[in-house]
């Protein structure tokens, strides 16, 4: 998908702060954080959301969500954590690419826009 944020970040069109990549998933910086760690987890494939889903994309998000709970306690978060995905405009979604939000010390988290 040639206009797709995320899709471009993938090819490396678009830096970012990479802090975990495999044969599946990216995860990185967030460039306008809502917590002190905020990191964005995406699908390599492009998915537009949780309405997007077929057999292979749900296979697909049970192991990246598995992968989570290492990300997180590599970046610092091992006393607790959150993740969040937004599905459609209702739903808070900007980028059309299904992420999760990766967010940790929420206590301190400002909430807008999330």
């Amino acid at each position: 998908m040639t206009d797709c944020l995320f899709c471009k970040i993938i090819a490396g069109e678009i830096p970012s702060d990479i802090v975990y990549r495999d044969d599946e998933m990216l995860v990185f910086k967030d460039i306008a954080p809502k917590a002190p760690v905020h990191l964005l987890a995406i699908p390599l494939r492009h998915i537009e959301n949780l309405d997007d889903l077929d057999g292979d994309a749900q296979a697909l998000l049970g192991r990246m969500l598995g992968k989570v709970s290492k990300i997180a306690h590599d970046a610092g978060l091992a006393e607790g954590y959150r993740v969040i995905t937004n599905t459609n405009a209702g739903g808070g979604q900007e980028v059309y690419h299904l992420h999760f939000h990766i967010l940790g010390d929420v206590r301190q988290a400002t909430w807008a826009g999330m």
